[in-house]
């Protein structure tokens, strides 16, 4: 099975909102929620995946003619790539009753760690979503990233339990999902949190905290000093809120004040193909997450759908990378891209 043939596959079993599209845009499912649409007229999420798409990449072939090292460290653990599968929930309202949470998971975990890299799991209001999430990332030896949506102060330490038992190497909040309705209609109140809230989670979590939702400088600097090990600069890919700027137009100013500070800077948002992955390098990421494409290849393909679009993510991050003369992650630099005039 080839990328193509995956993609074929996953419409006939992915249900009606998501077209697996060849390429995931975020046009054809536009405003569909339930679905992998985004909120409003969708316009978030067709903006983050055009703004990545219009920056260039600088090919240059007068260097050494060294193997490609992709490589790279999060928190201790050495990956294939910078690249892992972002979070997703409640996959069979979203996606069709092929796959439910628990299933999903299993699978991505499994696959994404025999592959090399790691992905990051969703949360949900029933319970069974954070067990069976973070009973597969045990079943992978820590290799996971479960997150944690932004519940009550109780709610987050019953879940923060099934994180430690779990052995996962980080643990992350989707701090943007406060947008969500089943959030907002939550007893007791769950949502946003202040600094000093946020503080208190991270300082009772025992693993490296990632806070996933940041889009704007300000929104660092908070969880920076709430004591973040990690950011991802995020605006959940347009579910939550429309007319927001993309990660592509934010992420620099974000690498920018984060210079010095020892935070990992992660970033997601339409970000589809190797070569997208190389240009986030270039201006200033850390590692990639890259979602709604990971569940059209499960859909596609189960375990063997996931190892395709790693090999293909793997092998266009490769090219481009020798194509412009680095030849590791670290020798990825920002004049390797430019920005569309």
């Amino acid at each position: 099975m080839n990328y193509q043939e995956l993609l074929v596959e996953a419409r006939k079993t992915i249900g009606s909102y998501c077209k697996a599209c060849n390429i995931c845009n975020g046009v054809a499912c536009s405003n569909k929620i339930p679905g992998p649409g985004a909120k409003g007229v969708g316009d978030t999420a067709i903006r983050n995946y055009e703004k990545w798409s219009s920056i260039r990449v600088n090919m240059d072939t007068i260097c050494q003619n060294d193997k490609v090292d992709t490589s790279t460290e999060l928190f201790g653990q050495k990956f294939r790539m910078p690249v892992f599968a972002g979070p997703v929930g409640a996959v069979n309202l979203h996606y069709g009753e092929t796959y439910e949470d628990s299933s999903y998971n299993q699978i991505l975990l499994k696959a994404c760690a025999d592959n090399g890299i790691t992905a990051f799991t969703g949360d949900g209001t029933n319970e069974q979503v954070m067990k069976s999430a973070t009973k597969a990332i045990k079943e992978v030896n820590g290799i996971g990233v479960p997150t944690v949506k932004p519940w009550s102060k109780e709610v987050i330490q019953e879940k923060m339990l099934m994180v430690k038992e779990s052995g996962a190497f980080a643990v992350a909040m989707d701090i943007d999902a406060a947008g969500l309705p089943f959030l907002k209609n939550c007893e007791p109140p769950a949502g946003s949190k202040s600094i000093m809230e946020l503080k208190d989670i991270i300082h009772n979590s025992t693993i490296p905290f990632i806070v996933k939702g940041i889009i704007t400088v300000k929104g660092a600097i908070k969880a920076k000093e709430a004591g973040a090990a990690a950011i991802v600069v995020s605006n959940h890919g347009g579910r939550v809120l429309d007319q927001c700027p993309s990660t592509a137009e934010v992420l620099p100013e974000i690498v920018d004040v984060m210079k010095g500070t020892g935070i990992k800077i992660l970033v997601d948002g339409g970000i589809r193909t190797g070569v997208d992955v190389f240009k986030a390098l270039a201006m200033g990421a850390d590692g990639i997450l890259i979602a709604r494409p990971f569940v059209t290849a499960l859909y596609g393909g189960s375990e063997e759908g996931v190892k395709i679009y790693i090999e293909k993510i793997a092998s266009e991050l490769e090219d481009a990378m020798a194509m412009c003369g680095a030849h590791s992650i670290k020798e990825i630099t920002s004049d390797m891209v430019r920005y569309a005039r």
